[in-house]
C-alpha cells in the first residue's frame, strides 16, 4: 500500500480508537492492532501529528509512580473521521474501477 495512503488510514484508525474514550500509547497500539499492525515507532509520530493538527489533546495522570500521557479526541478529530467516512464511497468507486469491477451504486469518480 502507498505510504501516504496508509499514513492517512492509520490516523483515522487512531482517532477511531479514541472515540471510545481517552487512552494512552500502549493501549492505543493494542486496540488499533486488532485491525491493523502498528508499532510504537509508528504510533507516536501519528499522535504528535494529530495533536499539532488539533485532532487530539493530551493530559497526564499519575500511574505506578510516574506520569502516563493520555490522548483525547477533539471535535476537529471527530470531523476528520466524519470526512473520511463521507468520502469512502469515492474510494470504493476508485477501487472498483481499478480492479475492473462493475460499479455498484457509486457516484462517478
Amino acid at each position: 500500500m502507498d505510504v501516504q495512503m496508509k499514513k492517512g488510514l492509520l490516523d483515522i484508525c487512531v482517532l477511531s480508537v479514541l472515540t471510545k474514550g481517552d487512552s494512552y500509547g500502549y493501549q492505543i497500539i493494542s486496540d488499533v492492532s486488532r485491525g491493523v499492525a502498528m508499532s510504537e515507532s509508528t504510533l507516536y509520530p501519528i499522535l504528535k501529528r494529530l495533536e499539532s493538527g488539533g485532532a487530539l489533546t493530551t493530559y497526564s495522570v499519575a500511574h505506578n509512580g510516574r506520569l502516563r500521557k493520555y490522548y483525547r479526541i477533539t471535535d476537529a478529530g471527530r470531523v476528520k473521521i466524519s470526512e473520511f467516512l463521507d468520502g469512502w464511497h469515492e474510494m470504493q468507486a476508485i477501487y472498483d474501477f481499478i480492479s475492473g469491477k462493475e460499479p455498484e451504486d457509486h457516484d462517478k469518480i
